[in-house]
């Protein structure tokens, strides 16, 4: 067993924090190991403590759960620093949002082509980079011989930045990728059974390899389309409760017959605004719930969200079993998986996010690209050549960063005129005026005082 320090910046995220607890309990080759729970809010601590103790005691496992507010106590002489926190919470956006639509940007002026996610925040998320900056600075200097897990979006421009900018170890990871595993099961195929490998930018990754029993399995996609895709979405437009039930919507298909690969999970959500100009737009391509960034979508995860924080504490409050919340096993989070190849020189092969450094032709070296590689206690080992068509390239991957760039620019670097930049380059702007008058008022928000000084 290895006794390691695990610092979780952000752990009040209950819904996420539990799957973690569950899959370390899990996991018997890093118990002895102490875990440090960190948030500002004292009272979801509260609730995740009371959640570790009682399910380890009901399941087992030999963990010390510490919680604290002080982020250099996490992170201090930790071996694994994990960043899921985000920056004021979701309400702090949600008004963003609100601003930007009543100046006509349908969604927020953070939504752009082939980023339509809407807690991926890029161009307002000013404060969610610094908080991650800081955090990476501070491995840096308290914990160098650290690995810094980058979980909190936007993880495609955070996992760049900080790797660019500090000398923090970091890996970004997103389960996005695990979408094959619906297409392998909508189709009829045993998910199990697939060998998949799909490469890109975070949430922007494309199936470059789709193989069953040895064979290519490409065309049983191409069959599913042809003979079922309507009758499955004729009932599937009855039926969609969940919004995320999007991997084989109208919009995958399409994206598949427009760019030559078939996207996988959160990239189904992104596409240009042929998909996303108002809400029956959305509801034509992602079903009638919108998909899970519409207005109706979005406010059904987040529902959903606190839903789950009740059932946990209502569980907590009653003594009732904890199990029976989860799965027996992993949960299928590559996490704590990854953190096992990491301290015990295990080699794993994971999908991660790191700077390309040659492993898909055609990308900067210094830019962040989500691919399957190998990890042990040396690192990453990237593998070399991965190629995507032309028009992938060009018409999705670099235009995606392109915008990157831009954020990432503004943010070192500051002034008005890149957001402007950023609004003018947006179909939704009618002039100048316009993305003037919607970031003034963004940035007179009383939380963005900072923000505004930094973009003045």
């Amino acid at each position: 067993m290895a006794k390691i320090k695990i610092g979780v910046i952000g752990a009040g995220s209950v819904a996420w924090s539990s799957k973690l607890i569950h899959d370390l309990l899990h996991m018997p080759t890093l118990y002895g190991s102490k875990v440090y729970l960190m948030d500002i809010n004292e009272e979801r601590l509260r609730l995740l403590k009371g959640f570790a103790e009682r399910y380890m005691s009901e399941i087992g496992g030999n963990y010390e759960f510490i919680t604290t507010t002080d982020r250099l106590e996490a992170i201090r002489d930790a071996d694994i620093v994990i960043n899921t926190a985000m920056y004021g919470g979701h309400q702090y956006y949600e008004e963003m949002r609100r601003i930007s639509e009543k100046h006509g940007y349908y969604r927020g002026v953070n939504s752009t082509e082939w980023n339509m996610v809407s807690d991926y925040h890029t161009i307002w998320g000013y404060y969610q980079w610094k908080l991650a900056m800081d955090i990476a600075g501070e491995t840096e200097e308290y914990a160098p011989n650290a690995w810094l897990i980058q979980l909190a979006n936007p993880v495609f421009e955070l996992t760049t930045l900080i790797a660019r900018e500090t000398k923090a170890r970091v890996i970004g990871l997103c389960h996005g990728h695990m979408g094959y595993r619906e297409i392998a099961h909508t189709i009829g195929l045993d998910p199990d059974k697939v060998d998949f490998e799909a490469i890109g930018f975070n949430h922007v990754i494309w199936l470059t390899r789709f193989r069953y029993n040895g064979e290519d399995a490409y065309p049983l996609i191409d069959k599913w389309i042809e003979e079922k895709a309507e009758k499955y979405w004729q009932e599937w437009r009855k039926t969609q409760v969940n919004p995320f039930d999007i991997q084989m919507s109208p919009a995958a298909v399409d994206m598949y017959r427009r760019y030559g690969l078939f996207p996988v999970g959160d990239t189904v959500r992104g596409g240009t605004w042929m998909y996303h100009w108002n809400l029956e737009t959305k509801k034509y391509w992602f079903g009638p719930t919108g998909g899970p960034d519409s207005e109706i979508g979005w406010e059904i995860y987040l529902t959903h969200g606190e839903a789950w924080l009740e059932e946990l504490e209502e569980a907590l409050k009653n003594n009732s079993p904890l199990a029976p919340m989860f799965p027996k096993g992993l949960t299928g989070e590559t996490i704590v998986p990854l953190i096992n190849s990491l301290i015990h020189d295990e080699p794993g092969t994971y999908q991660v996010n790191v700077l390309n450094m040659g492993a898909i032709e055609g990308l900067p070296d210094n830019i962040a690209v989500e691919i399957p590689a190998t990890v042990d206690g040396k690192g990453v080992k990237r593998p070399q050549g991965l190629r995507l068509p032309g028009r992938i390239m060009k018409l999705v991957l670099w235009p995606r960063m392109l915008r990157a760039e831009m954020a990432i620019e503004g943010f070192l670097e500051g002034g008005f005129q890149v957001l402007i930049d950023w609004l003018m380059l947006d179909p939704r702007t009618k002039n100048e005026k316009q993305a003037e008058q919607a970031w003034q008022e963004i940035l007179a928000m009383p939380r963005n005082e900072e923000m505004k000084k930094h973009y003045r």
